[in-house]
């Protein structure tokens, strides 16, 4: 059974009315936190990841069907993912930094430079434009690609067929 509150909440997302959002923090901030620091340890992170939670909670109030699933689990959704996401995104930039000490960058001789990888963004240019968007927010944003998905509204898959295909794309002009 909706309690009355719950049913005040989906009639306000469903309207876009900003005290939906006001409501939810109220009876739900303190659960979702719960779920998050379940994942997340760091109390300043985990804070951090409540507040993009409510961010796509706003974001796509609209998608809420509640002959789908109750508020709280739509809710739960959510912030799980993104708490997952979180975890993913962090764990990716710890294990890409750059171990300058090790790193032979500084070593290379400008003829053993490869100069058409240099204009990479050049050569970015050549592809379509769907593709390039994509490569674009992952490698010269560095965004993830569920972020590039939700940044550029392009389904998840689509996202990384995309990159595949640009990849591959950008290949044959390296390696013809």
């Amino acid at each position: 059974m909706i309690s009355a509150t719950e049913k005040e909440i989906v009639s306000l997302l469903e309207k876009s009315d900003k005290k939906a959002i006001s409501l939810l923090y109220e009876y739900y901030a303190d659960a979702l936190y719960g779920v998050i620091s379940k994942i997340i340890t760091d109390e300043d992170v985990a804070q951090d990841v409540l507040q993009e939670t409510f961010v796509k909670i706003w974001r796509n109030s609209k998608k809420y069907d509640a002959t789908k699933a109750k508020l709280f689990t739509w809710l739960y959704r959510i912030a799980y993912n993104t708490a997952i996401d979180k975890v993913r995104s962090l764990k990716n930039k710890n294990t890409n930094e750059v171990q300058i000490e090790t790193s032979s960058v500084y070593k290379i001789t400008s003829n053993e430079l490869n100069q058409d990888v240099l204009d990479i963004k050049k050569h970015l240019g050549n592809l379509d434009k769907k593709y390039q968007v994509v490569i674009h927010a992952l490698f010269f944003e560095g965004m993830t690609q569920q972020e590039a998905s939700e940044e550029l509204e392009i389904p998840l898959g689509t996202i990384k067929s995309r990159l595949k295909i640009g990849l591959r794309e950008l290949k044959k002009i390296y390696h013809p």
